[in-house]
């Protein structure tokens, strides 16, 4: 069965990433309107939701200057407004690479979760899953030019995103020091290279084999086999990688602050929401017509994995936040002290939708095999884990400057649009059925 992307959703991409590209161009256009010269002008007069705590916090400091009445005090009030003005300037000009960062990553960690989970399927030899094995291959087409963006994102926007990267900061940070080994630029994009080239090359074999199969005598099951080593081979790469990933291109926006528990943190982000586009664009599919080898029990089992690792999701969570919040070591906690006072409703939000509402969408059994419940979970699903990567980069880069305006909304229609040309281009070079796969008779008569 072949499937063609129509016009009509190539225009809709088009336009997503062309109104996108506004977006994120009305974000640069508008952090730099304010500069050096009217940034005095402009904390005056901002209505920012957080604004009210730096006021108090500063009108403090100067109450306490002030009953110093010493020239030296009068000369530090006037050097503290002055680091606060560049402070506040920088975050300002921050916000719209930070907005474009998070939903690059966004998009990018939906389509290496998905490859993750393809892995496995092959690995495992899986018997229910080869029906679904084209829209899987399809999604990880995204993996080579999204995460070439990213590292194109971070060579341009530089300090602006990972601190570590300026060079004025780092001559006054020692910690920042000692971590400069592992730590710059150049070993850090080296470092993505090898990540996204493994990745990728994965990916371009796995694909290759599973075509050729289809072609192969019906007896010769040398390409399946071929895959099943890969497949296996790669999961422990990507086990080392992901977490080495992870550590570079989200951590590191708070060198300071580190857990251990971080790598499988972001692999169940990025699982479940590569788990949950697989239904999302299979229930898509069905809909045209096409797929009509997937059952409901398909979309059930998927929808048990959004479930399960939504599930696994808040171990996670929880495991990290507890350790860190009871142990109350400064160094650490500073990490979400910060988060519960400046993003209390992106935070707090972020669990809700990743714990409670998969919880309560999807417990009933009956309920996952409703495709328009299972959508309707699949878009909070994912509305939450991209609050949760927004949490993960924000705070460190904008601080308490966050929203979700034109240059969030615009950078995540433009990665949208992007996604969905490459994805639906790429589920048209192939048939939607792999034929030749050895347990695919099995999958079609997949009924639970």
């Amino acid at each position: 069965m072949e499937y063609k992307i129509s016009n009509r959703l190539r225009i809709v991409a088009i336009i997503l990433m062309f109104l996108g590209a506004l977006g994120v161009g009305y974000g640069f256009i508008d952090s730099h309107s304010v500069d050096e010269d009217n940034i005095a002008e402009f904390i005056a007069n901002e209505g920012h939701h957080g604004d009210e705590h730096a006021t108090e916090a500063h009108g403090l400091e100067e109450d306490h200057v002030e009953a110093d009445h010493g020239h030296g005090a009068e000369a530090e009030v006037e050097g503290h407004e002055l680091s606060h003005e560049e402070h506040v300037l920088h975050q300002i000009h921050n916000r719209p690479y930070a907005a474009l960062y998070v939903a690059a990553f966004f998009f990018f960690m939906i389509s290496l979760g998905v490859l993750a989970f393809y892995a496995i399927q092959y690995a495992a030899q899986a018997g229910w899953s080869p029906v679904l094995f084209r829209v899987m291959e399809g999604i990880t087409s995204y993996v080579l030019p999204g995460g070439l963006i990213l590292l194109i994102i971070v060579w341009v926007a530089d300090s602006h995103i990972f601190i570590w990267m300026d060079e004025n900061v780092v001559a006054h940070d020692a910690l920042i020091q000692n971590k400069s080994s592992w730590l710059n630029k150049t070993w850090f994009l080296i470092r993505g290279l090898i990540f996204l080239g493994g990745w990728s090359t994965y990916r371009h074999f796995s694909r290759k084999f599973s075509v050729a199969q289809d072609l192969a005598d019906i007896n010769d099951n040398s390409n399946f086999k071929k895959n099943f080593r890969i497949s296996a081979a790669f999961l422990v790469f990507y086990i080392y990688t992901e977490s080495m990933m992870s550590w570079d291109w989200i951590m590191s926006v708070d060198p300071h602050w580190f857990s251990t528990l971080f790598g499988w943190y972001v692999f169940a982000s990025m699982f479940v929401s590569g788990i949950t586009v697989i239904a999302l664009i299979t229930i898509y599919l069905k809909s045209k017509g096409l797929l009509e080898f997937v059952n409901d029990s398909h979309i059930h089992d998927l929808a048990k994995f959004m479930f399960g690792i939504s599930i696994f999701w808040t171990y996670l969570w929880f495991s990290q936040f507890m350790l860190i919040w009871y142990a109350n070591i400064p160094e650490e906690v500073t990490y979400f002290v910060t988060r519960i006072e400046d993003y209390n409703l992106p935070f707090f939000g972020m669990v809700a939708l990743n714990f409670l509402f998969p919880l309560l969408l999807l417990m009933n059994s009956d309920y996952k095999r409703i495709p328009w419940f299972v959508v309707m979970a699949g878009v909070v699903i994912l509305f939450g884990h991209y609050l949760d990567i927004f949490n993960m980069i924000m705070p460190a880069t904008v601080g308490d400057r966050w929203f979700i305006g034109i240059p969030e909304i615009g950078s995540i229609l433009f990665f949208a649009g992007l996604f969905i040309l490459i994805v639906f281009n790429s589920l048209g070079k192939y048939p939607l059925l792999a034929k030749g796969n050895p347990f695919v008779k099995e999958s079609e008569h997949f009924h639970y």
